[in-house]
């Protein structure tokens, strides 16, 4: 029986915001993950973006600041891909989606 390993870590980004990452594996394939940008309001952390793999597909949740969440399917067939993308994105455009978050929490006068 092939043993399945666990990662679980948090990258910290600026002053408020961080990702958080967990995925398990058996050998070296991806069998399940969710890698999810957070951002801290009023000393809560709120999701902002979130890839994983529950329902059985590989996915991503926009979030509103209401509460309300986009799914979106991604176009990539195996887990292995998809969570490289998830981590590739979230790095490099985590900015853009704590202004576009924080723009419906705190409107603009």
């Amino acid at each position: 029986m092939e043993r399945i390993k666990e990662k679980e870590f948090v990258v910290l980004l600026g002053h408020d915001s961080r990702i958080r990452h967990f995925h398990s594996r058996t050998k070296q394939q991806v069998i399940e993950f969710t890698v999810q940008l957070e951002i801290n309001l009023r000393g809560e952390w709120k999701p902002v973006i979130r890839y994983d793999t529950a329902h059985g597909f590989a996915h991503r949740d926009f979030f509103h600041a209401g509460g309300r969440a986009e799914k979106t399917p991604l176009p990539i067939g195996d887990y292995n891909s998809a969570l490289t993308f998830a981590e590739m994105d979230l790095r490099a455009n985590w900015e853009l989606y704590r202004e576009r978050f924080l723009k419906e929490e705190i409107p603009d006068d």
